[in-house]
């Protein structure tokens, strides 16, 4: 066994496979971009080794830099993670030749299973299903119209260097198919470098169910199957092991199918060989196809360590290391259920756009695992993937693991990005979901239902109002009149709306609140707050930012402050953002004087707009920023000097 590695990668699967590696007594090198100087996984490693800029092609991509830094540090193996060289052949060769071990399978395994046409003509020859299509060298159009028309309608249109759903149509009819054609040959041109693609038939009642598969150069074996069917545009949401409605029949099937297409290829290390099933008519075996196989780990892969008591990081370490595979296919047994869902920093109401931010707070329930790469006070960088963890939870049946995941959703707390958080809850409560009745259109067909509104209840509207009145005011609410009650005024915008409340101090341990109407008395029972006999729901604040933990997390923004302070610091020469948000327009220029008050640029931050003022009178001496950026929460705007009189 080596005594060092170096994980090729940064975020969660970074900080995975360093704490293994530790707990087995290795030494792990991190390697970063200058972005990531900070980040979690660097800390958590023994040794750090800087390799770029934030772009990956310009750090993370960049296999030279990675092997010299494993080459300086004395390591004697790479583990490449999932995602940027994981999957990369000619990064495979060049570890080798600099003498070190790849953490994975060879480049000849990655090279054969990377073109999915290639691939699957390998797997009709190991004997493994494939779905009805087009897999060959001719990609004249009308020769591709022809055989389209054989295989029938609909069908997919594959890029053969694909994947995430780029480069993929579905064609609903002979009509279509030009257009489509075109359409999916421009984009994977552009993603990929490569135009060629290959037709599928499609599945209209489709799973996704995938088997974990492990190798050692000669033979395989399965952990069994993962099914992935709850998908958005292609990306997995929610995993879960094992497959719903799975028979013993089937289970065997897919495994010895898989073993098979694993074994075809001399396949080392951890992999995941994908299917697409028929699920029109019950799971049955003569109804699963291969899809593609994933050389590498997965994102999802814990779900399977939890049903096998598998470290599937410690095999492959192992099984690199030259060892045997630790368990044979015998010994392996199925124990519960578990899922895995994947929160991420995006906004859900636009479109699930990827979303930035500082992690203003962060905490994950204790009954669950949760894989994280960030911590509280870290970036959600606009350079990565803007996922901040994977949520896991085990149970003895289905339905316990699928009530602890939604358990474990509803007690997550993160502020500072908006977040997938409350669509996640909204799945894991479908009752398709819950009746394990799913299929990979399921989010599609019922988007407007998992994607709500939030409406915030008077409770949560007085918890941000007490969080920032006592903020504000220092905990002036403590104090009380012999005479009469003392009153203070406070504005919230909540999702585009302004929402004022007043309170009314009775004493140390009552406040009555009015708000759209409604009287609400709050009493101090325990130094804890209390509306009708339940506890107000924890918050915090950051800059004019209050997020109330409760229904997933509701954010609200405190008006008054914002207009009146503009977010200035240094004696008012810095005009710095109050939160973050998209800057709206720059209403000044280098070398205009100004004077109090006058407004110098607008943020847009959760769907309103603010406009940051000048502190005190002065001359613009920089502009910090432009129409359109998004920007952070301190982030530095406007400069002002002192007027020259």
């Amino acid at each position: 066994m080596f005594d060092t590695i170096l994980i090729a990668n940064r975020g969660e699967i970074a900080c995975r496979v360093i704490a293994t590696a530790q707990a087995m007594g290795l030494r792990c090198i991190a390697v970063y971009s200058d972005v990531d100087a900070g980040a979690k996984h660097v800390q958590m490693a023994d040794l750090s080794v800087p390799i770029g800029g934030p772009a990956p092609a310009d750090s993370y991509l960049r296999g030279a830099a990675v092997i010299d830094a494993a080459l300086n540090t004395g390591a004697q193996a790479i583990h490449p993670g999932y995602g940027f060289l994981s999957e990369n052949p000619d990064f495979v060769q060049a570890v080798e030749a600099a003498g070190l071990v790849f953490i994975g399978p060879s480049a000849s395994a990655i090279g054969k299973m990377g073109m999915k046409d290639a691939a699957k003509v390998l797997m009709v020859q190991a004997g493994v299903p494939v779905v009805p299509g087009y897999h060959g060298d001719s990609q004249d159009p009308d020769h591709l119209a022809q055989e389209a028309d054989k295989i029938g309608f609909p069908l997919l249109i594959k890029a053969v260097a694909g994947g995430g759903g780029k480069g993929m149509r579905l064609v609903e009819d002979s009509a279509s198919f030009g257009p489509a054609l075109e359409s999916a040959r421009s984009e994977a041109r552009t993603a990929f470098g490569n135009d060629k693609v290959l037709l599928e038939k499609y599945i209209t009642r489709p799973r996704h169910i995938e088997v974990q598969v492990f190798g050692d150069g000669k033979a395989a074996l399965h952990l069994f199957e993962r099914d992935c069917s709850l998908q958005r545009r292609h990306q997995k949401v929610i995993e879960e092991a094992p497959a719903p409605g799975m028979t013993a029949e089937m289970r065997d099937a897919m495994g010895q199918a898989a073993v098979r297409a694993a074994e075809a290829i001399g396949y080392t290390g951890a992999g995941t060989v994908e299917f697409i099933v028929d699920a029109s008519d019950g799971l049955r075996p003569d109804r699963f196809w291969f899809m593609e196989m994933n050389t590498r780990l997965q994102v999802e892969h814990p779900v399977t360590e939890a049903i096998t008591g598998v470290d599937l990081v410690e095999w492959q370490l192992r099984v690199a290391a030259g060892e045997p595979l630790p368990l044979r296919q015998k010994d392996l047994r199925i124990t519960g259920h578990a899922f895995e869902a994947r929160l991420y920093a995006e906004d859900v109401a636009k479109g699930f756009l990827p979303a930035t931010g500082t992690l203003t707070h962060l905490r994950f329930p204790e009954f669950c695992r949760a894989d994280s790469g960030v911590r509280r006070g870290d970036a959600i960088s606009p350079f990565y993937d803007p996922m901040i963890a994977k949520v896991i939870v085990h149970g003895p049946t289905r339905a316990v693991a699928l009530s602890r995941l939604t358990r474990a959703l509803a007690r997550t707390q993160v502020a500072g990005s908006v977040t997938n958080l409350a669509f996640l809850g909204a799945l894991a409560r479908h009752p398709a979901v819950a009746a394990g009745d799913v299929d990979t259109g399921l989010i599609a067909r019922d988007i407007d239902d998992l994607v709500r509104k939030l409406h915030p209840q008077p409770g949560h509207v007085i918890a941000a109002a007490m969080a920032a009145t006592a903020a504000g005011q220092d905990g002036w609410d403590r104090g009380f009149s012999l005479w009469d009650a003392l009153e203070h005024d406070v504005t919230l915008g909540f999702e585009g709306e302004e929402i004022r409340v007043t309170l009314r101090a009775k004493g140390p341990d009552r406040q009555d609140w009015s708000t759209n109407g409604q009287r609400i008395t709050a009493k101090r029972v325990n130094n804890e707050w209390r509306i009708d006999g339940a506890a107000l729901a924890q918050t915090t604040l950051a800059g004019a930012i209050i997020t109330v933990f409760d229904d997933y997390g509701l954010p609200f923004t405190v008006i008054d402050p914002l207009e009146r302070a503009a977010g200035s610091l240094g004696g008012g020469d810095l005009a710095e953002a109050p939160m973050p948000g998209v800057v709206k327009a720059v209403l000044i220029k280098v070398g205009q004087a100004v004077t109090e008050g006058d407004q110098l640029a607008v943020l847009e931050a959760m769907k309103m707009e603010h406009a940051l003022l000048a502190a005190r009178d002065g001359v613009v001496a920089e502009v910090l920023t432009q129409a359109g950026a998004q920007v952070e929460v301190g982030a530095a705007l406007v400069r002002l000097e002192p007027l020259v009189k």
